[in-house]
């Protein structure tokens, strides 16, 4: 498995909701919450930063509508 982190596959509407989900988890942090969704949480917002998602190369799955290098799924 190749991962190329040229190759977008976060459109922008997943890169919002990874956004801001992943800055709710970080001051839940402060807040008196768990460390795990910290973590969790800068993994989503560098995963929009980055507009790349590893597990989603895995799964051969793209959010990004510009990015048609996605395979068929039948193949």
């Amino acid at each position: 498995m190749h991962f190329d982190i040229t190759q977008h596959n976060v459109g922008n509407i997943d890169r919002l909701i990874r956004a801001l989900v992943g800055v709710l988890l970080i001051v839940a942090v402060f807040r008196g919450s768990s460390w795990f969704g910290g973590i969790l949480g800068a993994v989503l917002l560098a995963t929009a930063y980055f507009r790349f998602c590893p597990i989603y190369t895995f799964f051969n799955f793209s959010s990004d509508s510009s990015n048609k290098d996605v395979a068929p799924q039948g193949k």
